[in-house]
């Protein structure tokens, strides 16, 4: 459904991505793992229009999209959860979640508008309850539930997750997490960043090891949390410091 082809990116004069080449089908999470500075977020950002490739191709659906503007992106079915969640604090949880829907057009906004609602409603309930309450005064989790909620209501095939579990207390990033399982059944492409490699490993379908802007690795999921230098590099006491695993009840969502 979306896929890269020798993928090279740059920030001025400054290499950040060189020649990686990934792909994430429909129905399946795929997650991109490695340390900070790695070119993680760099890579979601030249998918989706924020950051312009300078060599080789993005496909969404075999149509090149490759240096076309963020917003033809966006409309082409391609959405972005930003890392930090990016919410508008002063705005309600339910004018957060139809900013999203100006991407769409004309009379499909009024058709659709409230089946959306309903299912965002259905993934997150804590939303409902809270439609009314402005989005900055929402827990850190709530907010990260919020934006993803947000990125759901363009109607998107293609889902961009950088860094979902960032600053979430454990039992909020399982929630989460689960969360994001959950959307795998509704035909969605999900492309997954995240720091903590072993929680996203054990939901993902496949991944990918990304260091100083090349692919090193790739494999199921199952293949990456047991590879010697993936545990070495990325699930070590310093890459994960919990005394416990929060998703290890979480079963596996690769095959």
């Amino acid at each position: 459904m979306i896929r890269t082809e020798n993928l090279c990116s740059f920030y001025g004069n400054v290499q950040v991505l060189w020649n990686v080449s990934i792909e994430v089908r429909a129905n399946e999470i795929v997650t991109v793992i490695g340390a900070n500075g790695a070119g993680k977020s760099t890579l979601l950002k030249s998918i989706c229009g924020l950051v312009r490739p300078r060599n080789g191709k993005v496909y969404l659906d075999n149509h090149d999209m490759t240096g076309r503007p963020a917003y033809q992106i966006a409309r082409s079915g391609v959405s972005m959860v930003p890392e930090g969640r990016q919410i508008f604090a002063s705005l309600s949880v339910l004018d957060n979640l139809m900013l999203a829907t100006n991407a769409r057009r004309g009379g499909e906004v009024r058709k659709t508008v409230q089946s959306d609602l309903e299912r965002v409603f259905a993934l997150f309930p804590i939303l409902r309850e809270r439609s009314h309450q402005r989005g900055g005064t929402l827990s850190g989790g709530q907010q990260q539930m919020l934006a993803i909620g947000r990125g759901l209501m363009s109607r998107p095939s293609v889902l961009l997750l950088d860094e979902p579990s960032l600053g979430l207390a454990p039992l909020m990033m399982e929630e989460v997490m689960k969360a994001i399982q959950e959307l795998r059944q509704a035909n969605l492409a999900i492309l997954l960043v995240e720091q903590n490699a072993r929680a996203a490993l054990r939901i993902a379908d496949r991944g990918y090891v990304l260091e100083t802007g090349r692919v090193a690795l790739e494999g199921t999921g199952k293949e990456l949390l047991a590879n010697e230098r993936v545990k070495d590099h990325y699930l070590g006491s310093a890459a994960f410091s919990l005394k416990r695993d929060p998703l290890a009840d979480v079963p596996f969502g690769g095959t």
